[in-house]
């Protein structure tokens, strides 16, 4: 029965490590995204910090990327930047993947 509880117990423990280094590469990526789309606004210094922070916040909306890519295409709009929604989806994947090999990195 002990190898039983063993194996469980490292189950649940890669379980929560695989959340937990997802959950930093989203938030990675969001940060990545909210940088790329603040220097197309013309933010820079603190100012696309503090916008790429905003986007990180956006995902604590709704589960999934919506939340996420509502903002930042709801604010380039807003700008007045033209930037169809098929190329915001694709940096956001492309985002994700190197967000992903980001966190891998870093252990």
């Amino acid at each position: 029965m002990g190898g039983f509880d063993e194996r469980k117990k490292g189950q649940e423990a890669k379980f929560a490590f695989d959340a937990e280094k997802q959950f930093k590469a989203e938030a990675r990526r969001n940060k990545l995204l909210g940088i790329w789309a603040a220097e197309l606004m013309s933010l820079s210094g603190d100012e696309a910090k503090a916008y790429a922070a905003e986007v990180v916040a956006a995902d604590f909306e709704e589960a999934g990327d919506e939340d996420v890519f509502r903002k930042v295409s709801g604010d380039l709009k807003a700008k007045g930047i033209e930037v169809g929604d098929d190329v915001i989806r694709q940096k956001m994947l492309s985002l994700a993947a190197l967000a992903n090999q980001q966190i891998a990195a870093e252990g």
